[in-house]
């Protein structure tokens, strides 16, 4: 009897720390949901809200005096048969696909050679930052002199010195040969992010599986193929799908260069914000875009990076 009693005191006292732990738990996670939830109503507020809305006006002719006309899906019929709007689609997959493989691949290049040791590396450590911290307007400025007909330093290279071309010109007054200086100073202002994120991954390999391939006679392509590439496998992967979401949304860069290359983010601005100020159609075409690059995230992450 007393060792029934005892059993059915042991019982009660556990579930009574069972009851007090659930109890604390709840009252935790009710603790944390309150500290959150002001960042998340903040941020449904400026990022929910402005995308249904968005939404909602790309199905109306929108006018400024107000008394907005439902039209249906005559903006996006408009849109899509637009010719423009394909040469901007075009411009824009030329100008992500190229760019986000540059930086890839010279961040990747510049990080495997700052990783060895060689004299004053802290140095050049440190310079090769400047482009991606260096203000946007006054890069700009500088690469548009670069490239300026009479007093550019290109023309005077590839014109004056080598004959390389017969006439002078512009590279950025023209579309089709804007659009190569654009993902050329794309590549070039940021790469260091790139290159910075791989160089902090590189750092983290452990040293030893480098000896035992040395030991088993692997040369540095081997090396490089077995150990650093798998390594940097998800680093790389990352930066690509974040590349592509910033440069597919790329704006200040290519507009402020060269408004000629028209690329979707330029176009939307021009057709909402420029001219007959077409808000329907821009909205239109901000839902486009927003498909598309959840389209391609959705399949980046599924079939890339296997989450």
């Amino acid at each position: 009897m007393r060792k029934s009693n005892n059993r059915q005191a042991q019982q009660n006292q556990q579930m009574f720390v069972v009851s007090n732990l659930s109890t604390r738990s709840l009252r935790e996670q009710r603790f944390g949901w309150a500290l959150v939830f002001p960042s998340v109503f903040v941020i449904l507020a400026l990022i929910l809200y402005p995308v249904i809305y968005n939404i909602y006006l790309s199905f109306f002719e929108f006018k400024l005096t107000g008394g907005n006309i439902f039209v249906g899906l005559k903006n996006y019929i408009g849109v899509l048969t637009d010719s423009e709007f394909l040469v901007a689609l075009r411009f824009t997959l030329m100008y992500v696909v190229f760019s986000t493989a540059g930086t890839t691949l010279l961040g990747l290049g510049v990080a495997l050679v700052m990783n060895k040791k060689f004299f004053l590396r802290g140095l050049v450590r440190s310079l090769i930052l400047l482009p991606y911290v260096a203000p946007v307007i006054s890069v700009v400025f500088s690469w548009q002199f670069i490239f300026d007909p009479v007093n550019g330093i290109f023309m005077d290279i590839f014109h004056e010195k080598l004959g390389l071309f017969a006439e002078r010109f512009s590279l950025i007054g023209s579309p089709q040969t804007a659009i190569w200086v654009a993902i050329l100073f794309g590549i070039w202002k940021n790469f260091p992010f790139t290159y910075l994120m791989i160089l902090s991954r590189l750092q983290a390999i452990d040293e030893t599986l480098y000896e035992a391939a040395e030991v088993d006679g692997a040369n540095g392509w081997q090396k490089f193929k077995s150990i650093t590439l798998p390594e940097l496998y998800f680093v790389i992967s990352a930066l690509v799908l974040l590349r592509v979401i910033w440069n597919f949304n790329k704006f200040e860069e290519v507009y402020l260069l060269t408004s000629n290359v028209k690329v979707l983010s330029v176009y939307t601005y021009l057709k909402a914000f420029t001219g007959t100020m077409n808000l329907g159609q821009g909205a239109t075409l901000a839902v486009l875009q927003f498909v598309i690059l959840v389209g391609f995230i959705l399949f980046y992450v599924k079939k890339v990076l296997k989450w």
